[in-house]
């Protein structure tokens, strides 16, 4: 049995209907009327509403050569289980993720080889710096945090990124408004015109990073991006020599709906940026198709911070190439609550002398 195409109403989401009458499509819920030229319209470009397709090439990352891996041993920490590689050379540590002592499990194995590095631009010096930085001008901020001296620990690691690269061919079709108001001595008077708006065309991706450690927070590593992926070279296990790198444990399929994610939000946002001089604007279709979909397994430089204040974690992270650190900063709440009651004195002030030169008034 064939089903009978529905049209939605632009104006109030009903269905529309035709009326013999004034031979229109017409809503008998806001007796809006349509041309059935303008649903002629509508028709095609319903044809062209298809599901997204995002699919990736995944053949990031290769084999390690013969030896390459002698001198890598496995560290692993028994508080929160996270694995890190360090050099033969690597002695007693502690975590770079929760700060607890960290043992030696054995010799590396298991991972696949990255195919580039990012190698280190700023050294350890440059990294307490960016946290000098940037505690400075935080009020609220224990006194304790502004001394560089109570940094429990900092370490330089290569963080493990699923690096994306594809086209996106997008279609979009927005419904768009334009109201014109006026007034005569007796009404006062509101048009709505309704649009459909329709976009397409082809965006290329380079390098969208997805990071592959479940111990790394998503949102510390967005914010310290991005690395400049010009720099990048071919891996080698030289550059890990005197820093630590983490072992990927989410690989690049588990991470492509991280990258689908963020690939379709800045689609629809420079798509959206073109519909202009309407009033409203609003999505009414989105189809976008990756193609020539690869990815690069990368490690990234990035120095990490740690710090305890009575009893809680706060964890920082520089980016090892641009000095971008970022980080959350506990508040004193006796300087907190200090601040907000001279706030609340010095306006109970101010409300207190309007008053008194009103009375006098």
């Amino acid at each position: 049995m064939a089903l009978l195409q529905e049209y939605e109403c632009p104006c109030c989401g009903g269905e529309l209907e035709f009326n013999s009458d004034v031979q229109k499509m017409k809503c008998p819920y806001c007796l809006t009327e349509f041309e059935m030229d303008a649903l002629k319209g509508y028709d095609e470009d319903l044809k062209n509403d298809v599901p997204d397709e995002m699919a990736w090439d995944m053949q990031a990352g290769g084999e390690w050569n013969a030896g390459e891996t002698d001198g890598m041993r496995l560290y692993v920490c028994k508080s929160c289980g996270g694995e890190i590689i360090g050099d033969e050379n690597l002695g007693a540590t502690t975590c770079p993720y929760c700060g607890n002592n960290v043992v030696m499990k054995g010799q590396f194995a298991g991972t696949l080889r990255p195919d580039l590095v990012i190698p280190f631009q700023l050294d350890k010096d440059a990294a307490m710096a960016a946290y000098k930085k940037h505690v400075q001008g935080k009020r609220l901020l224990p006194k304790v945090f502004k001394s560089q001296n109570h940094i429990d620990e900092i370490k330089g690691i290569y963080v493990p990124f699923w690096m994306f690269q594809a086209n996106a061919d997008a279609n979009m079709r927005y419904k768009a408004t334009k109201v014109r108001s006026w007034s005569d001595s007796r009404y006062n008077y509101r048009e709505t015109s309704y649009y459909s708006v329709l976009r397409g065309g082809t965006l290329s991706f380079e390098n969208v990073p997805v990071d592959g450690s479940s111990k790394m927070e998503d949102e510390l590593m967005e914010s310290i991006e991005p690395f400049d992926m010009k720099k990048a070279v071919d891996f080698q296990t030289a550059y890990l020599a005197g820093y630590l790198a983490d072992k990927y444990d989410v690989d690049e399929d588990a991470c492509k709906d991280r990258a689908n994610a963020r690939i379709k939000k800045s689609t629809e946002m420079v798509f959206a940026d073109t519909v202009k001089n309407f009033d409203t604007v609003n999505v009414e279709s989105s189809s976008i198709r990756l193609s020539d979909g690869k990815t690069k397994y990368v490690l990234c430089p990035v120095w990490l911070l740690n710090t305890t204040w009575k009893g809680q974690h706060y964890h920082f992270a520089m980016n090892a190439q641009s000095g971008k650190m970022v980080g959350n900063l506990p508040v004193d709440k006796g300087i907190r609550n200090k601040w907000f009651l001279g706030i609340t004195m010095i306006g109970t002030a101010v409300l207190f002398a309007a008053s008194y030169l009103i009375w006098l008034l």
